[in-house]
């Protein structure tokens, strides 16, 4: 499991040092913020841990390089997901929504008044 240590403040104060174990290799890496960093020390270490648990493969590279492919069709496969929901679609269909509603409002003031 990932850990990390947040080390002395580099010379730019929105750039912290924190010190990451991934797959027991410890990282020092830089960021503004160093729980989202820890997050995802957590997650690229959960899994390298899982392809090591499935592959029995001990080669810290090769480990590395399939949990990058898992992460990298995950990655895709959310954003295939979104672009196919559209986000934009379900934007124009409430926008369509509203307009008609809108419509109808306006429609019975209208007549009303």
């Amino acid at each position: 499991m990932a850990t990390a240590t947040q080390q002395n403040p580099a010379k730019d104060v929105n750039n912290t040092s924190v010190r990451v174990e991934i797959f027991d290799q410890a990282y020092n890496l830089r960021g503004s913020d160093p729980e989202y960093i820890l997050k995802l020390a957590e997650y690229v270490d959960s899994k390298m841990r899982a392809v090591a648990e499935q592959t029995n493969t001990i080669d810290t590279v090769r480990l590395a390089v399939l949990a990058a492919l898992n992460i990298a069709d995950e990655y895709h496969l959310m954003r295939r997901k979104s672009e196919g929901q559209g986000l934009g679609a379900s934007y124009q269909q409430r926008a369509h929504k509203l307009s008609t509603a809108l419509d109808e409002v306006l429609e019975e003031a209208q007549h009303a008044g």
